[in-house]
């Protein structure tokens, strides 16, 4: 199969490239080489097997040339990550939403009609959860007087008593509560759309917490194992929010590229977007992730210290079992040995923030 892949020189997408060369496909990367993730803008070196075109997803007249000579897209371009304020939203809505537009398109144009689209868990919200008494219900919002007493768990909306978190479905409520999680669901819906009209198949990869080599560092806009990564590297203890006790999904990118692969190789239904979630399995809380990552760089113990971001949620811990019915997936690398490697994998060159 031929295969595009945006976003290609990026962490996920590097690695999604790399196994689907190394399973026979042919690979074509397309990238931008934005700033928030690569700098000064040159290609990885790690991108040199591979065909790399250096182009905006958005360009209409470069991705009429890309989209004839392929069979498949795999699109996991997107500027991702929590962002710095709201001051971010243009760039993300362009980025993320307004790109696959034009990229849904120009497939149209060229006659394509399989994509596996790279979503995100952060499509929910917060995660599922249920009350002793009331049963599963959507948590109401964290005040900011619990957060600051050190009361992180979301009450009831109809008791007010702490509720406990459950595995998140694939068809439980979307409700995105940063600007990221709005563009990713848009894509989503986009993608949607686009297969109802075309009879198109769409994959929606909801990845989980991804960790692994080549995630970049020192950004605002990379994820939470990158940014305690980084710390270490500077020789800082990796600061963890709230108490530490906020449970996710971490997953290892290599299990996250093996997903896109049997996505692309797996039929799915025509005129319709299937989302699986992309996640071990076996959640961990944050402060566990910081703990284990200290431990195995030899660097200081994480510093606890409260507080909350604006959107963050408490508890995002996924379902596995429809990717593994529909997709046969089921991810392999385990939490330990996984950040015991990711302890000394090579990262990208550090990333400036903005006005530093």
């Amino acid at each position: 199969m031929r295969v595009l892949v945006t976003g290609g020189a990026g962490f996920i997408g590097s690695h999604v490239a790399d196994l689907l060369a190394a399973s026979g496909h042919a690979v074509t990367l397309l990238d931008d080489l934005l700033p928030q993730a690569h700098g000064a803008g040159a290609a990885p070196d790690y991108v040199e097997p591979h065909r790399f075109v250096q182009g905006d997803v958005a360009d209409r007249r470069l991705l009429r040339g890309l989209l004839s000579d392929v069979d498949a897209v795999c699109h996991q371009a997107a500027v991702v990550g929590h962002g710095l304020d709201p001051s971010d939203a243009p760039m993300y809505a362009l980025n993320n939403d307004y790109a696959t537009a034009v990229l849904l398109a120009e497939m149209h144009v060229a006659g394509l009609t399989k994509l596996v689209l790279a979503s995100s868990m952060v499509v929910y919200g917060e995660g599922r959860y249920s009350c002793i008494q009331h049963g599963v219900v959507p948590p109401a919002p964290r005040r900011q007087s619990d957060v600051d007493a050190g009361r992180f768990e979301p009450p009831c909306p109809e008791c007010g008593r702490e509720l406990e978190s459950q595995l998140v479905p694939e068809d439980a409520p979307l409700r995105p509560q940063s600007t990221y999680a709005a563009t990713k669901l848009a894509q989503e819906h986009l993608a949607a759309a686009w297969a109802r009209q075309t009879g198109g198949t769409v994959w929606a990869l909801r990845y989980h917490n991804v960790y692994g080599p080549r995630m970049p560092q020192n950004t605002p806009y990379a994820g939470v194992a990158s940014l305690f990564r980084s710390a270490l590297v500077r020789g800082e203890a990796p600061t963890v929010l709230e108490d530490g006790n906020q449970r996710r999904d971490f997953v290892h990118v290599q299990d996250v590229a093996r997903a896109n692969l049997v996505a692309l190789e797996t039929p799915g239904p025509s005129g319709d977007l299937t989302a699986v979630n992309v996640c071990s399995g076996m959640p961990h809380t944050v402060g566990e992730l910081a703990t284990e990552l200290a431990k195995a760089c030899g660097g200081p113990a994480p510093r606890i210290i409260g507080g909350a971001r604006p959107a963050d949620v408490r508890h995002v811990v996924a379902d596995p079992a429809r990717a593994e019915k529909l997709l046969g997936f089921r991810a392999a690398v385990p939490f330990e040995s996984g950040i015991a490697s990711f302890a000394t994998a090579p990262l990208r060159a550090p990333t400036p923030v903005a006005g530093t």
